[in-house]
């Protein structure tokens, strides 16, 4: 019997945490998180797990195919790999000549393992690149943007060394990211306190030590009044405010109406639990690290909300500080060279982005843009058309509110690619598929992940695939051969591995020994009193020149949420440990752990529409309603309604998934133009639903 082992890199949520995968004659025997990572050491969740059920599921495509009938009918011609490639390259080009190559839209779901098809994007001249991020974490991102010139990834979350968490919209033990997980087990065994602000009892709730049910929509009112006491009080650190805020007298002014007191009529959580909750912080500083959110793509004021979240770090002199937010570190902090990028191979293009991100928007980013602008782009052809979109990896008609819209924005398209290793509503409303590799059965660009101690990391292949897929690389490679960017053409893997170390003092034989290469020998905290911020003044900027400039206040008054009306509740969602989003649902391992969502609904407000327990309900919003069941609970806060997201699919090649559970984006008409204007993520939580017993 032949038995091997590889390391590799987990595809089944955006995480991607490194594994070791063992296998024999050709068959996984085996996956475990990478032994030899800190915070990982051997560890995986359940979806990581299952991804072995991905190699044999018969219900993935299997082949290129090219539609034959109307968008969405199901009605396909398998074709060869020469000739889906063709087509693509052929419509491309026909676009161009028509549109220029700005008409093309890229979208994927971020991550590491970008660089070939943004040098793609590159190459053919079109600025339009967009990730998910508008449906998950720019508002955090653009937050802290706005507060310290980096990005949310600028900051590591010093878990293990923490002695105050503060989880507010990141449900951390439900939504996995396994070394994070296993850092703040190890961190609470130490000692550390875990604080939870939700709607609901999670997980996350069940193990902390306070746990806060707020009412939905007021977290920025609770985070204000967190602010005004630490300000009352004189409880910051007051030497981290001199040394790194520009303009502190501002954030003084403007938080004294929002007392403990004012905030408990808002929010619903008692003045004094909240002074002592904040005496709590004081003790713990600056060890603290409240989280700034990861999916915040909630509320018309979530961008705020973030903001707030990164001000009380810094106020507790916590940003920058071990066991808080710790400054992250790059290959150049060790004296290292970075990979070679792909990107850098081709002048970034000079097209003004579709979405406005960047000059029409300048508060936002412009890198991977705002997807549902592009998407408004497409609809309106301002401020000119998007005619050809390659959707990577990614389900916008499951992810974004009201697919039915979309699906008429999508019909303006001429050309609509999608690159998918599963099913999807996207990909079955596509003119063609090109099925990629499960990550079990491909190799990706090497990435760096920047860290206390940055390393590279590599994706290398377990298996051959069981189908006629294609690795991320082979795709754009060969469609890059016909578009004539002959820079980005590569024969094998391993002669784009080469390329993009040389010059790295790394070899393709480090990673032999655990899959990784450190860059330094341990990992290396920032003197607190030698921070570097990238404001323009150089400091934690409580007032933002660019937001300002468009009109949009760095510091929001707040505004009250809207109640629900009587018999309504307003339509909240989150994640699972069992699933990711949608594209797991039908996944034959996970699908037996879990069928179908549930409706969680509080039992006083059940009791009024003389619901029960696990009772069939119909779910309804602006005339369209959904089924589902029951979940009557005391652990939801009585105004809202929660389901996890990523359900209620209708493909008829996913007879697993088929016709279970409760779509959510369904239930949000005009949703992907409901966004918070100063953070760019949709504003899904502003949706209002009526239920009643079927």
């Amino acid at each position: 019997m032949s038995e091997e082992s590889v390391y590799s890199v987990c595809g089944m949520c955006t995480v991607r945490c490194p594994i070791q995968v063992t296998t024999e004659n050709g068959k996984v025997k085996f996956i475990q998180g990478n032994p030899h990572l800190k915070g990982i050491e051997g560890a995986i969740c359940g979806r990581g797990a299952a991804g072995t059920a991905l190699i044999d599921d018969h219900e993935r495509p299997q082949y290129p195919m090219i539609r034959i009938g109307e968008r969405g009918s199901g009605n396909w011609r398998k074709v060869t790999w020469d000739e889906a490639l063709d087509y693509v390259a052929d419509r491309l080009k026909e676009i161009f000549k028509q549109y220029g190559a700005r008409s093309l839209l890229l979208t994927d779901r971020g991550g590491p393992f970008r660089d070939f098809h943004r040098a793609f994007l590159r190459g053919v001249g079109t600025p339009n690149y967009c990730n998910h991020d508008g449906s998950c974490a720019r508002n955090v991102q653009h937050a802290a943007l706005s507060v310290f010139g980096f990005g949310r990834k600028g900051v590591v979350y010093d878990l293990s060394n923490a002695r105050h968490v503060v989880l507010q919209t990141r449900n951390l033990f439900e939504a996995i990211n396994v070394r994070e997980v296993n850092e703040l087990i190890e961190a609470l065994e130490k000692g550390c306190k875990l604080t939870v602000i939700d709607i609901r009892s999670t997980i996350s709730a069940a193990k902390a030590h306070n746990f806060f049910q707020i009412r939905p929509g007021t977290d920025y009112a609770f985070n204000l009044a967190v602010i005004n006491e630490l300000i009352t009080r004189k409880y910051y650190d007051s030497d981290y405010v001199k040394r790194y805020f520009k303009d502190f007298n501002e954030l003084v002014k403007f938080v004294q109406p929002y007392t403990p007191q004012w905030a408990a009529e808002e929010t619903g959580i008692p003045a004094d639990r909240l002074v002592n909750f904040v005496r709590e912080l004081v003790n713990d500083k600056p060890a603290v690290l409240w989280h700034p959110g990861w999916m915040n793509a909630r509320y018309k004021n979530s961008f705020y909300m973030s903001r707030s979240i990164y001000i009380i770090n810094a106020l507790l002199g916590s940003v920058g500080a071990k066991g808080g937010l710790p400054l992250v570190n790059k290959p150049g902090d060790y004296d290292h060279k970075g990979l070679n990028k792909l990107m850098d191979l081709y002048e970034k293009p000079t097209e003004k982005r579709a979405d406005g991100a960047g000059w029409k928007y300048p508060h936002f980013e412009s890198g991977p843009g705002i997807t549902h602008l592009a998407f408004k782009a497409i609809e309106t052809e301002d401020p000119y058309p998007l005619k050809a979109y390659i959707a990577y990896r990614h389900d916008p008609l499951m992810g974004f509110p009201d697919p039915e819209r979309l699906k008429k924005v999508f019909d303006k398209l001429d050309l609509m690619v999608s690159i998918t290793f599963s099913w999807s509503d996207t990909a079955w409303y596509s003119d063609v598929v090109l099925p990629l590799s499960p990550y079990l059965e491909r190799r990706t660009v090497i990435a760096a992940k920047n860290d206390l101690l940055p390393y590279f990391f590599i994706r290398r292949q377990a298996l051959p695939p069981s189908y006629d897929t294609k690795c991320d690389w082979e795709i754009f490679s060969q469609l890059s051969k016909r578009m004539g960017l002959d820079k980005l053409v590569f024969d094998n893997a391993e002669d784009l591995w080469n390329f993009q170390l040389e010059g790295t003092g790394v070899s393709l034989s480090d990673f032999d020994k655990t899959g990784f290469v450190p860059l330094g020998d341990k990992p290396k905290y920032r003197d607190v009193t030698q921070l570097e911020f990238k404001t323009p003044s150089g400091k934690i900027e409580m007032i933002n020149e660019t937001l300002e400039g468009q009109g949009i206040p760095s510091l929001k008054p707040y505004e009250s949420p809207a109640a629900p009306k009587a018999g309504r509740f307003r339509l909240t969602f989150g994640r699972c440990a069992v699933h990711t989003q949608g594209h797991t649902v039908n996944n034959p391992i996970l699908f037996e752990q879990m069928p179908e969502n549930v409706l969680w609904i509080n039992d006083v407000e059940a009791g009024k529409l003389g619901i029960k327990d696990n009772d069939l309900v119909n779910v309804s919003n602006d005339g369209y309603t959904g089924q589902i069941r029951a979940k009557v609970t005391e652990n939801i806060h009585p105004e809202a309604v929660f389901v996890v997201h990523g359900f209620g699919h209708q493909l008829p090649v996913e007879s697993r998934a088929f016709g279970h559970g409760l779509a959510d984006n369904k239930l949000m008409p005009h949703g992907y133009e409901i966004y918070d204007i100063a953070g760019g993520g949709v504003a899904f939580q502003e949706h209002f639903v009526s239920v009643e017993k079927a």
